[in-house]
């Protein structure tokens, strides 16, 4: 892990060097809001934000995913004939995405890549053909709590690269292998350069007033969480619109279609949501999940149960507040967790 230093006057070059055979997409306004587009090369990135309003997830993830196409022919003797679906065709390189975001990539790699049984090979082909170059939250959300999920607004987890803004210059950490080649070019940061950037740590830690405990959480039986008696009150308010789980950077469910035309098809996935009434209906018409509360009670409990439980105390979560910000009937995550920990 090494630092080095870039000026803000020479990041349009420096950007424009490693993107050459690669795409580069970074934040930007678009009518009004944040979302991700792709940088025009000697184009500047913006510096001054707060994040965007829906996760770069879908860079990973897209919303609708071909997964192969196929050609039905009944009446030959070749019948069906498969072709998988081309991988990414270009590297590409993310620039500036907050550390909460890179962090979620992290933990959704354990997610898809669980083992040699368990690996994703769409998810697999655009993590290794994508570089991330995260830009640390000086000025963090009073919506965040990031410091609670195992994550940070200087946390590197996730990320290839790690800009910290000191002003007109930017402090550039290489986090992994690809990120250490991506800079080597750079000039080293001298000890001052270092310390600004770790003040900057600490005074944006202290910036987040908002602690959310999970100890209890941790400690008590699925089954004790899972009848708690507060689950009554929190589906109550609920409209199940899915809203959180769509802005949701670690929310990864989805839905498997084939879709055909005459002898041509493609196999999709499309993004699902755990708290739609259809998400676990059975062919039966059985629905396991078939009240209100049984699909609310899902969602926070595999974030904060589920997934700690079985992946090594990781949570799903990584405290964005994206879904605080969002919810139209302002259910608040930070107090559905405390109400699971009380």
């Amino acid at each position: 892990m090494s630092d080095k230093i870039l000026t803000k006057d020479s990041a349009a070059s420096f950007l424009a060097g490693l993107g050459g055979e690669r795409d580069l997409f970074a934040p930007a306004l678009a009518e009004g809001k944040l979302a991700w587009a792709p940088l025009e090369p000697g184009r500047e990135p913006l510096w001054e934000f707060s994040n965007t309003q829906m996760s770069p997830k879908e860079f990973f993830f897209p919303q609708t995913e071909c997964m192969m196409r196929f050609t039905n022919q009944q009446d030959g003797e070749q019948g069906m004939i498969m072709r998988p679906e081309p991988e990414l065709a270009r590297e590409r390189v993310l620039v500036n995405m907050r550390p909460c975001d890179a962090k979620a990539f992290g933990v959704l790699d354990l997610i898809f890549c669980q083992d040699e049984v368990t690996d994703d090979p769409y998810w697999r082909d655009k993590r290794e053909k994508s570089l991330i170059i995260a830009l640390a939250c000086n000025d963090p959300c009073p919506t965040c709590f990031c410091t609670s999920m195992n994550c940070g607004p200087h946390s590197e987890a996730g990320a290839d690269v790690l800009l910290t803004d000191l002003g007109g210059k930017l402090l550039v950490r290489g986090v992994t292998d690809k990120g250490e080649a991506a800079i080597a070019e750079l000039p080293e940061a001298v000890p001052e350069d270092i310390a600004a950037a770790a003040s900057a740590k600490e005074k944006a830690e202290a910036a987040i007033t908002t602690s959310v405990e999970m100890d209890q959480v941790k400690a008590r039986e699925v089954m004790e969480l899972y009848e708690a008696p507060h689950w009554d009150q929190v589906q109550e308010s609920c409209l199940n619109c899915g809203t959180c789980t769509f802005c949701c950077p670690t929310c990864h469910c989805f839905d498997i279609q084939d879709e055909t035309q005459g002898a041509a098809g493609r196999r999709v996935r499309n993004w699902d949501y755990c708290m739609s009434w259809l998400f676990t209906q059975h062919g039966s018409g059985h629905n396991p999940r078939g009240a209100k509360k049984d699909r609310v009670r899902q969602r926070f409990m595999h974030k904060f149960k589920y997934i700690p439980v079985k992946r090594g105390g990781e949570i799903g979560c990584v405290g964005c507040g994206r879904c605080v910000q969002l919810c139209p009937v302002n259910i608040d995550v930070r107090e559905v967790v405390r109400n699971m920990n009380a």
